[in-house]
Order: C-alpha cells, then sequence, then structure tokens
C-alpha cells in the first residue's frame, strides 16, 4: 500500500512537472511578436496618430471661425451659437406663412450676413410693415431691407 501511495505521488509529480514545462513555453511563445501582433500595433499606432492630428485639426477651424467673428464685429461664445443665413431665412419664412395677414402675399426671403431683403407684392402697407417686423423678429436678424411693392387694388 506505501509503495502505491509513493507511485502516485510520483506520478502526480510528474503530471504537475509537464504542465509547468508546457504552461511556461506557452508563455515564452507568447512574449515572441509575429506578424499579427506586429500589424495590430502599427494600426493602433496609426489610429493614435489620427486622432491626435484631428484634434489640432478642430482646434485649428475653432481658432479661424474665433478670428473671422472677431474681424465681422461678432464674439461668439461657441461654435453651435452662430446663427447662419439658411436658418434665419427658413425661420422668417415660416413666421410669415403663419401669419393671417401675409400668409398669401408673395414675398421673396434672402438673408446675406444676417441680412435680410425682402422682395415681391403684398396686398397693402400694413402687409409691407408686418412682414419687416417679423423679420427684426428673428435671432441672428442684423438688419431688414424692404424692397416690397403695394399692388394697387383693382
Amino acid at each position: 500500500m506505501k509503495i502505491l501511495n509513493a507511485l502516485r505521488i510520483i506520478s502526480a509529480d510528474k503530471v504537475l512537472v509537464a504542465l509547468l514545462v508546457s504552461a511556461v513555453t506557452g508563455l515564452t511563445a507568447c512574449k515572441e511578436e509575429g506578424p499579427a501582433e506586429k500589424a495590430g500595433k502599427k494600426v493602433d499606432q496609426a489610429v493614435e496618430k489620427t486622432n491626435e492630428n484631428i484634434e489640432k485639426q478642430s482646434e485649428a477651424i475653432q481658432q479661424n471661425v474665433e478670428k473671422r467673428d472677431e474681424a465681422m464685429g461678432r464674439k461668439s461664445e461657441s461654435l453651435g451659437e452662430y446663427v447662419d443665413d439658411a436658418t434665419i431665412t427658413s425661420k422668417v419664412k415660416a413666421e410669415m406663412m403663419a401669419d393671417p395677414l401675409i400668409g398669401e402675399n408673395d414675398i421673396e426671403v434672402v438673408t446675406d450676413k444676417g441680412i435680410v431683403k425682402l422682395t415681391g407684392t403684398v396686398k397693402s402697407q400694413q402687409t409691407a410693415d408686418r412682414a419687416v417686423e417679423i423679420a427684426n423678429g428673428i435671432k441672428g436678424v442684423q438688419s431688414v431691407e424692404s424692397h416690397l411693392l403695394v399692388k394697387a387694388a383693382p
């Protein structure tokens, strides 16, 4: 019985040694970089460099926007605060269409650098005045130029 127990211990020790040798060999093999690992590192480096370039470009764009705003006499605290001409035009048109006095008149709206230009024909001076009032009430409008013509009643 003692011999049988001794043989079991020796066998267990051999299995343990074999497992340890396999683990050490496996770990040693993992330390060596193959082509896939080298390619992965290169991809990671390229992604990191691209992200850095994007960040630098974003900062440069923000600085250019701030310089332009200062040169135009506008000072914006962020890029999102700038209201562009297309937005102004859309808001003016929407407000005019919703207004019962203006709704059916033929008014063209063009915005350039915050200056709204109204052209077309209207039924009365009151309608023309209301169109100017609506345009002046839109955020971002610097001024309104009215070239509206009042058509004579038939």
